[in-house]
């Protein structure tokens, strides 16, 4: 029986494999394509838009992944399919749940893989792909909008025009006031370093303003003491859906101390955590495409319809996390609503296998 499973869990990691890698080497040209109208901007040529390209893979394999096991178990059980080797095995008595489990194992094996991608791989790679691009277009590594980028510090407002790492930024702006919400000072700098725990400001211009009149200073450095830390910088320089459990989590955190809206970090932190249970939803709704109504068909019409449900499910869990942003709901719900409600079209379709 052993020999059995490692011989259909091959089948459908070999397929899964296959299908990730086809994908991917679609996808990234498509990428690839979309970044040749940015070739010529400043020090941005083919190659470094190649690199960026490269740099996006780990992200989009992660994005991918139930799409792609989807597929990769239609295919896999529908190659055996074709070739009269499940008819064989459901004859000789091994149940269409050993089957199935045979094939989860698969997917929870390539799903402990990809969530290490997710975790560390991806996230350096996407905060690398947009410094890499920034800094050869605009001569400098800044890779925020054109806005830079505004956060929040208790009664402290920030906004750093230029991000060029994690613990370097350039052309910082510090905003405090009072519990009245009336400004106090506001110092500016040239440039900054984190060093130790504490900011390094260079070229400070620092004014205080009262009721009456401003006062100027300029200090050539300065200590500045505040929660945004480079690896929070480096969190809010990546979109939500890419980053980490571990750095997620910390922003989250940090937004709750400032009471500001955490919602969309919170949706991306529970799509993390959902993402095992899609995977088994996936696995389990490839089983019909093989032994329900679609049986009789060819493979090619199978993986037409497999894609559609792979892409059906893409829209839909994106669909609801943002009308669930939109509408206030919690994002637990919102992260769910698609997985349920794929799970209930698989047991539809697995019903009528019988």
């Amino acid at each position: 029986m052993k020999l059995l499973d490692r011989y259909i869990g091959r089948t459908v990691l070999v397929s899964t494999l296959v299908v990730m890698v086809v994908l991917l080497a679609l996808f990234a040209f498509v990428s690839f394509a979309g970044e040749l109208d940015k070739v010529g901007r400043g020090g941005y040529d083919a190659g470094l838009a190649m690199q960026y390209t490269l740099l996006l893979l780990p992200r989009l394999a992660y994005q991918l992944f139930p799409i792609v096991v989807l597929l990769g178990a239609i295919i896999g059980l529908g190659t055996l399919a074709s070739q009269s080797e499940l008819i064989v095995v459901r004859a000789a008595g091994v149940s269409l749940k050993r089957i199935i489990w045979t094939v989860m194992k698969v997917g929870l094996l390539l799903l402990s893989l990809m969530l290490l991608v997710g975790e560390f791989v991806a996230p350096a790679a996407e905060f690398k792909a947009q410094s890499l691009r920034a800094e050869a277009i605009s001569g400098q590594a800044s890779f925020r909008s054109d806005r830079g980028l505004w956060a929040r510090d208790g009664n402290s407002v920030i906004h750093i025009q230029d991000l060029v790492s994690r613990d370097q930024v350039g052309r910082v702006s510090v905003y405090d006031f009072d519990e009245q919400h009336r400004l106090q000072t506001v110092t500016t700098a040239d440039r900054a370093s984190y060093e130790g725990d504490a900011w390094l400001l260079n070229q400070v211009l620092s004014s205080s303003v009262s009721a009456d009149r401003v006062e100027t200073s300029h200090l050539k450095t300065l200590i500045w003491q505040s929660l945004l830390n480079p690896e929070l910088i480096g969190v809010v320089t990546v979109k939500p859906d890419y980053l980490s459990a571990p750095g997620l989590y910390r922003y989250i955190e940090y937004l709750t101390d400032n009471g500001l809206d955490s919602n969309q970090y919170l949706l991306a932190l529970w799509k993390k955590a959902v993402m095992p249970l899609t995977t088994l939803v996936m696995i389990f709704l490839a089983v019909p495409f093989v032994f329900g109504p679609l049986r009789s068909v060819g493979v090619g019409q199978r993986i037409f319809v497999g894609t559609l449900f792979g892409i059906g499910y893409f829209l839909a869990d994106q669909t609801t996390g943002h009308l669930g942003l939109v509408y206030g709901l919690p994002p637990l719900m919102s992260v769910l609503i698609a997985p349920v409600l794929f799970f209930a079209i698989a047991v539809y379709m697995f019903k009528r296998v019988h």
